[in-house]
């Protein structure tokens, strides 16, 4: 089988869907698919290259617009490659043009990862677009179920909608335990860790973390880096907790597993619906890492189960954040418990193998009604 991926950026470009476009590509090649990846380039130059089995494009880019890479060069590659599958992941305007016209795919499948939440004035002009490309559209992935139910522009074509939720390996971060020494600093490694992990973008609620560090005795530690970093780092400079903030910066994938191991508990407090999923939750639990999150109506809350392998909260409340994390501070024979327990549902829900295997199973099917469309459609995977 060709497949023929479509986003606006791959690894090492740093982001959530960029990582498990990845993981899903390479996962596809292992099982003996012909796996293409087309994405704008970060580096200012088109090439194209053999990446784990799976041949990556990457095309020159023009600037971008509304965090949307312009680059003609990528439309060009869409109307030269045949593929028996090409898999959209939304939202990335250009690519999905691009498609829509000149694309050569046998069937299309669509994963709906995020509903643009923040350009509102794009957003109008973008949704009817959207609504397009989903009712013409083979099958559309969601990655929860509570996301297909909360999304208005879905609604219409649920029928195509298959619950594929994203997975990782957790080899990786379970392999590496804790160093109770924090060579970095031997002085801090007696406070409790708190981290963060992700890009500083505005709906990550980095600063209710800051708020709620002011009331919590723990190191707050931020890896990660991203448009809204300096305004960040000013408003944690400003804060009571200034000197228990730490900044990482971005750091290489290989070193995200220690960050994890030197973590009591891990935070992702998302304030809207952009925050679709946190592949971060999944890093945490699969290093045995209790976490807390917030409750946006996404799949937060679906991998993180409040009070099994964390706790949730709701959204923009420092004030709920902070009694959170410092009753599980509090409580250590409980974080251990739900760490356990998250280790446990990373491997039997959150799988790599298990979402590759799903969504395979998922192109067969779309093909397979582009040749008998009015068979009855099967099933919807019950996943999450």
């Amino acid at each position: 089988m060709r497949i023929l991926h479509i986003f606006k950026a791959y690894p090492p470009v740093v982001g959530g869907i960029e990582y498990h476009v990845r993981a899903l590509a390479e996962a596809q090649q292992r099982r003996g698919c012909a796996v293409t990846v087309l994405a704008a380039s970060a580096s200012g130059r088109s090439t194209v290259a053999d990446e784990a089995g799976v041949r990556v494009i990457r095309t020159r880019s023009w600037g971008s617009v509304a965090s949307t890479p312009m680059s003609p060069a990528l439309v060009a590659w869409v109307r030269r490659l045949p593929t028996d599958v090409t898999h959209l992941h939304h939202p990335y305007p250009l690519g999905e043009c691009a498609h829509q016209l000149f694309g050569r795919a046998s069937a299309t499948v669509v994963t709906y990862h995020s509903e643009p939440v923040r350009y509102r004035r794009l957003g109008r002009v973008y949704r009817p677009f959207v609504s397009q490309l989903l009712r013409r559209a083979d099958r559309v992935l969601v990655t929860t179920r509570s996301y297909l139910e909360g999304s208005p522009l879905l609604r219409p074509v649920m029928d195509r909608c298959r619950v594929v939720p994203l997975g990782i390996d957790p080899r990786p971060f379970a392999s590496v335990e804790r160093d109770e020494t924090d060579p970095s600093d031997e002085a801090r490694a007696a406070r409790s860790v708190v981290l963060f992990v992700g890009r500083l973008r505005h709906y990550k609620g980095l600063d209710v973390l800051c708020d709620a560090a002011q009331a919590v005795d723990a190191e707050f530690r931020i890896v990660g880096d991203g448009p809204m970093g300096p305004v960040v780092r000013q408003r944690a400079g400003q804060s009571v907790a200034a000197d228990r903030i730490r900044f990482f910066g971005q750091v290489p994938d290989a070193a995200l597993p220690a960050h994890y191991a030197a973590a009591d508990i891990v935070v992702l407090p998302s304030v809207n619906r952009s925050e679709a999923f946190g592949l971060v939750l999944l890093e945490a639990m699969a290093a045995g890492r209790p976490v807390v999150s917030t409750e946006l109506g996404t799949g937060t809350s679906v991998v993180n189960t409040h009070g099994e392998t964390g706790l949730v909260v709701p959204p923009g409340d420092a004030t709920a954040l902070a009694e959170a994390l410092a009753s599980l501070l509090a409580d250590p024979t409980r974080r251990t418990a739900m760490g356990e327990a998250g280790r446990q549902r990373v491997a039997s829900r959150f799988h790599v193998d298990l979402m590759a295997d799903r969504t395979v199973a998922i192109y067969r099917e779309a093909l397979g009604s582009r040749e008998s469309p009015t068979s009855q459609a099967p099933e919807r995977h019950e996943t999450a």
